[in-house]
């Protein structure tokens, strides 16, 4: 029953961490904006090399500004631009990124203000000097508790003075989401990176139902503005949230499977090691079977006594290994934090394959067991 107990354990454990894993990464992404659409520099052909979309340059403003104009099925749109450096407050520094976007960016990621106010488009076309921190920065420039709204703090030697202050999001998919800078785009494209062009365009649908529209009304208007032909590949990639969630879903799916599958090896070898015991039994008890045999016992008598005692092997070890199962599934989520998910059917599966362990390798030696001659079982020393 060892056997059984330890893979009906192991499936119901390892399937539990598998989706628990799985739903705690679409929750992650749906935190980010489940309606939200990233349009990047597409790795494109040049010269019959394939273009890296971090050297491009194939988002313009004027991108931005058609798809806020024709795009029907958006409700907010922000151009983006991101440098990385550090952050200096006095003596104080942090490795950061700023990111220049409009005041719409709050709307798609989801993000709040927890202190002070966002900057304006206004702020941009004047190329302001202000930004917006998350959590992160704001503890570590400020670790005394000093209120950061109004202070000045320098990114790559320029001045940003601070205006508000983004409410802590925490950690998703690895990523600190409270690292960061927000500043209007116009800034820092011009004053920080001094480009002509955009990183990336972030977008919201007006609804999850038209995410896939709106993902192919932007295309088409991207090739419009490029003057792509029709056997032209892309020179820009838009991606939705619905795909990112869709690839995630996929690989996790696949571990999931690869680790039950892994985990019901300990299955097999249990039915195996039910199988042995019961041909020993059927060895050792050979004169009672050929007794029994001799007072009238039928074959099939004999052939459902053994086959009774395999099925009620694996039953006995199903129940108790569900029971592990549930209990080192929930044992693993209180010691180390890890998500899980119990999938009722997973343990009604894991129960069912139980006993079809115990029919399968209990039905050889029962059969064994009744096809003996009842003489010569009696003889049987």
């Amino acid at each position: 029953m060892l056997g059984i107990i330890i893979g009906v354990a192991s499936v119901i454990t390892m399937l539990a961490i598998g989706q628990g894993s799985k739903r705690s990464i679409q929750g992650q992404i749906s935190e980010m904006g489940s309606n939200m659409l990233s349009i990047d520099p597409g790795m494109g052909m040049m010269g019959g090399v394939r273009q890296d979309p971090s050297s491009m340059q194939t988002l313009k403003y004027a991108d931005y500004q058609s798809i806020v104009n024709q795009c029907h099925f958006i409700s907010d749109a922000t151009p983006v631009v991101n440098a990385s450096g550090q952050a200096i407050y006095g003596g104080n520094n942090a490795p950061t990124s700023l990111t220049g976007v409009n005041p719409d960016f709050l709307t798609i990621r989801k993000f709040s203000i927890d202190e002070g106010e966002m900057f304006s488009l206004q702020n941009s076309k004047e190329l302001a000097k202000v930004c917006v921190i998350g959590h992160t920065i704001d503890s570590t420039l400020f670790p005394a508790g000093t209120d950061p709204v109004g202070k000045v703090i320098r990114f790559k030697n320029t001045p940003f003075r601070v205006i508000g202050v983004l409410t802590e999001k925490g950690y998703s998919m690895g990523q600190d989401q409270d690292n960061i800078i927000l500043a209007p785009y116009a800034t820092v494209q011009k004053r920080i990176l001094a480009i002509t062009y955009l990183n990336s365009i972030m977008v919201s649908a007006t609804s999850e139902k038209v995410a896939d529209s709106a993902k192919q009304e932007i295309e088409d208007i991207l090739r419009t503005n490029h003057h792509l032909g029709a056997n032209q590949d892309d020179d820009f990639s838009v991606r939705s949230q619905k795909d990112l969630i869709t690839m995630i879903t996929s690989t996790s799916d696949l571990m999931t499977i690869l680790l039950a599958a892994i985990a019901g090896i300990s299955l097999f070898v249990g039915g195996i090691g039910i199988m042995n015991i019961m041909y020993v039994s059927v060895t050792e008890r050979t004169r009672e079977i050929g007794l029994r045999m001799s007072i009238g016992a039928r074959g099939i008598d004999i052939l459902m006594q053994f086959l009774i005692e395999a099925v009620l092997l694996s039953v006995t070890g199903g129940i108790i290994g569900v029971i592990v199962g549930v209990g080192a599934s929930l044992m693993v989520h209180s010691l180390f934090s890890w998500p899980i998910y119990i999938q009722w059917y997973t343990v009604f599966l894991s129960f069912a394959v139980c006993t079809a362990t115990g029919i399968f390798f209990g039905w050889y030696p029962a059969r064994k067991a009744a096809s003996l001659d009842p003489i010569e079982a009696i003889r049987y020393e």
